[in-house]
């Protein structure tokens, strides 16, 4: 279970994501530097214990309308080579010391959880109290089976998010195809408005608006690939 230290983290995730946030495809510049705050998400637990897993939400208020992103991170205690270009920064924290913060759509650790929470393999955590699962994240498998992540890569990134192809293998290793995921940025209310057609939603989950109103959205859908 993912275990959340009470401490801090020099600098911040919204420090780092500040910098970062505007340089991606799917950003909505607004005109003026991103004034971002904490809206919600949720952790998955890295089985090794080595990782930490979060799919953050912030708000970019900066703008005549807020906006809603999703960035998924994992926190690791070295350099991950295979991660590199995904790189968002370093933090010194509290308890573990230096950190290395990285977008989890380039971490194979992230990515395997995600196919396991989708394929209803792994439970979401609560973002900011440990051992205690999140009930809130719907998730619905798009595979028929039991499947292992065998190798991912980013496939595009782009308006509508970045785009997942995870290789997976069934329960005895045999090759079971592609599952193509795309994991959405600017979050929308209700249903799942901007899932382009021939991607079947798969994973929901909730944030709170500026006003403090909680609402839920499509965070990921996909589709198998041959």
């Amino acid at each position: 279970m993912a275990v959340i230290h009470k401490t801090t983290l020099v600098p911040g995730k919204l420090a780092l994501l500040k910098s970062w946030l505007p340089a991606q495809p799917w950003y909505l510049a607004s005109g003026r530097e991103p004034e971002l705050v904490r809206a919600g998400g949720f952790r998955l637990d890295d089985p090794d214990g080595e990782v930490g897993i979060e799919f953050a939400v912030v708000t970019d208020t900066s703008g005549g309308e807020a906006v809603a992103y999703q960035v998924p991170l994992t926190y690791r205690g070295s350099a991950c080579a295979d991660a590199g270009d995904g790189l968002i920064g370093t933090a010194a924290h509290g308890v573990l010391g230096r950190r290395w913060i990285y977008d989890g759509t380039h971490d194979q650790v992230l990515v395997a959880q995600l196919a396991a929470l989708i394929q209803g393999r792994a439970q979401a955590q609560a973002q900011s109290e440990s051992n205690t699962p999140d009930p809130t994240v719907d998730s619905q498998p798009v595979m028929g089976t039991s499947l292992d992540v065998t190798g991912s890569s980013v496939a595009a990134n782009g308006p509508g998010g970045t785009d997942l192809r995870i290789t997976a293998a069934d329960a005895t290793g045999t090759m079971a195809g592609h599952l193509l995921v795309r994991v959405v940025r600017v979050l929308r209310p209700g249903g799942s408005p901007g899932v382009a057609a021939g991607w079947q939603p798969c994973l929901a989950a909730a944030w709170r608006l500026p006003d403090g109103i909680q609402v839920r959205g499509t965070f990921a859908a996909a589709r198998r690939q041959a």
